[in-house]
């Protein structure tokens, strides 16, 4: 199956896989330890082997997120993937071959991480197909209605991949970069036709989306001297002593042919937002209904209905509500609401970095000290850490208007790039200190980084599955994560901190009400914002670009709070059972080590390390 791509960047896809001695016992050292096996076992690996070659010849981009484009595959960095409605085709073409192959297997005959596998191949399958059933969309953190957006369209994506991902240390190295300019002139050409073909299906994305995704697109639209891709490989090539031609080649190729295709892909966006509405749901669309059934299953992969998500926000919310009221008033915080008192924490002055790039370099290093201060209380819950580093870094300037307020991007497979946690900064007063420390826990350590980074150094999982992320597991753990940090000691003189982890555990289940709102209660875009600043406390610049994800990314917001709630009953059926035999570092390993699977199988694989601990 084609692999998700939700929350977390750890990505992945097609071609030859590596032949050079390293490569290949990297992919093969797991599958080459089974092959005296028969049956269906055999069958399921070695279709795991093949749809990693698929999928990565797919997306070539994703071999250079892992550092795969290289000896055998060096092809790769030369290309990227197919953006044109046949494109999608074929990728559509491709998951249901994958699936039809897999389901060919005698399921019935496979048993432990076998049948993990092949359980969780089968619903990125399913899910896949759920989506490509709709004749439009694209994709960022999962199924998105709208090919370009703010979130959307290789436009916002593809300048800070080819800075940070595609390497420059040869001249080979340059005429992939120049290559990939040139393929990137029609992709997005490819992405401009496939907003004509939805928008005359009647799917375009509201107006605020496309005045942002215009902002962004300005920026991007600039002078070749001043363009990321072209200074980006000038820079890095006079680094290593390389020729001066390759800047003035990538110039060339940016005036010839990249410049016109954006300058054509705005004059669409323009055409678009004429007609545009403000309605902010997928409700106002003809199949929006049944996409927004399919969006929720595929990223908190339960069958939860939005009426029952909405709920459980409003439950859990007012949980939380209670215990942060009960930490203003130890702090001699007493009037008001919570949310007004939270909105008064947002403007102490003493909490707040300057709004200048000095400012915001002092931000990044104190959430770079915050998570160097965690690593060495990590052995006491988990028995293994991954093999990488990791750092916190700005999002780029060209991207922060529209990006999200925080993420994560996984390490290469062979440590060569880091696992890196951004924070956008577009505004330091969206980021006070005191709301800092949680979230380099949930995007960092022990959140997505270390979730991420186990996955990737598991010897005992294929490639294919290294690679599959699902939102609902990953952004539960990651909200797990936030907890397991107050639990081992982080905030223990940080009160204001851990008001901070718990006003974003109350972020969470808003967005559960507000996803939901948007998109089945056909609340506006201002009603959102509004809920988030009154319920939440959140800054409103925040709460703007949170609710515009939604209306891009529909159901992926609500994925955090019920992967939290099910990792948390997990841990609490667990301790229940074992009794004195429970061991969280254990717990951990168990939940860890079968890598990302849709919840449901997550409460398998657990009620399975409860029945093993018990017999010992």
């Amino acid at each position: 199956m084609l692999p998700e791509n939700e929350g977390v960047n750890f990505m992945l896809n097609r071609r030859e896989l590596l032949s050079s001695a390293a490569s290949a016992a990297l992919v093969y050292s797991v599958q080459s330890a089974r092959g005296a096996e028969a049956g269906p076992a055999a069958r399921l690996n070695a279709l795991m082997d093949a749809f990693f070659r698929e999928n990565l010849n797919q997306s070539p981009e994703s071999a250079t997120l892992l550092g795969l484009d290289t000896g055998a595959n060096a092809a790769l960095k030369y290309k990227l993937r197919d953006e044109s409605l046949a494109g999608v085709a074929a990728a559509k073409a491709l998951n249901a071959s994958q699936l039809s192959r897999l389901k060919a297997i005698d399921a019935s005959g496979l048993s432990g991480m076998d049948k993990v596998n092949y359980d969780t191949l089968v619903y990125v399958g399913e899910s896949r197909a759920a989506i490509a059933a709709f004749d439009f969309g694209g994709s960022s953190f999962g199924p998105s209605p709208y090919v370009v957006s703010q979130l959307t369209g290789v436009y916002q994506t593809f300048p800070d991949f080819m800075d940070t991902k595609h390497r420059i240390e040869t001249a080979e190295d340059c005429d992939a970069y120049l290559s990939r300019l040139d393929a990137f002139a029609g992709q997005l050409d490819d992405d401009t036709e496939r907003m004509k073909h939805d928008s005359a299906e009647g799917v375009a994305p509201p107006d605020f989306i496309l005045d942002r995704a215009l902002e962004q697109m300005n920026a991007f639209h600039v002078a070749a001297d001043e363009s990321l891709l072209v200074t980006s490989i000038a820079r890095r090539a006079k680094a290593r002593g390389l020729s001066d031609d390759y800047a003035k080649k990538a110039a060339r190729i940016y005036t010839t042919r990249i410049a016109p295709a954006m300058e054509r892909q705005i004059a669409q966006t323009k055409a678009m937002r004429a007609t545009a509405t403000s309605d902010a749901g997928l409700w106002k669309l003809k199949e929006g209904e049944a996409y927004y059934a399919a969006s929720l299953h595929s990223a908190t992969t339960t069958n939860m209905t939005s009426a029952q998500i909405h709920e459980l926000g409003l439950d859990q919310a007012a949980e939380i509500t209670a215990r942060i009221d009960g930490l203003l008033k130890a702090q001699g915080m007493t009037k008001g609401t919570v949310a007004e008192r939270i909105l008064a924490l947002y403007h102490d002055p003493k909490s707040i970095y300057p709004n200048t790039d000095a400012g915001k370099a002092d931000e990044i290093a104190y959430c770079n000290q915050r998570l160097s201060e965690i690593r060495p209380k990590l052995p006491s819950v988990f028995n293994r850490l991954p093999p990488y580093s990791f750092e916190v870094r700005r999002v780029p300037a060209a991207t922060e208007a529209g990006a999200s307020s925080a993420f994560s991007q996984g390490p290469a497979l062979d440590g060569s790039r880091p696992g890196i946690v951004y924070f956008n900064l577009h505004n330091s007063a969206e980021w006070p200190k005191w709301a800092l420390s949680t979230t380099v826990f949930h995007e960092g350590l022990p959140g997505h980084q270390l979730e991420g980074g186990l996955a990737l150094s598991n010897k005992n999982l294929p490639l294919l599955r290294k690679t599959i992320g699902f939102s609902g597991y990953a952004e539960g753990w990651a909200l797990y994560a936030e907890q397991l940090a107050d639990e081992i000691g982080m905030y223990e003189d940080d009160p204001l901190g851990r008001i901070g982890y718990l006003n974003f555990q109350l972020f969470r289940a808003n967005r559960c009400v507000v996803d939901t709102g948007i998109h089945s209660l056909r609340w506006t875009r201002d009603q959102a914002i509004r809920y988030f600043v009154e319920h939440g406390g959140n800054a409103p610049t925040f709460a703007a670009r949170e609710v515009e994800r939604y209306c891009v990314t529909p159901g992926q917001a609500c994925s955090y709070k019920i992967g939290h709630t099910v990792w948390v009953k997990a841990r609490e059926r667990a301790k229940a059972a074992l009794g004195a035999r429970y061991s969280i570092k254990d717990f951990h390993s168990a939940g860890l080590d079968c890598g990302r699977v849709p919840l449901d199988i997550l409460d398998q694989v657990i009620d399975r390390y409860i029945a093993q601990a018990k017999a010992g």
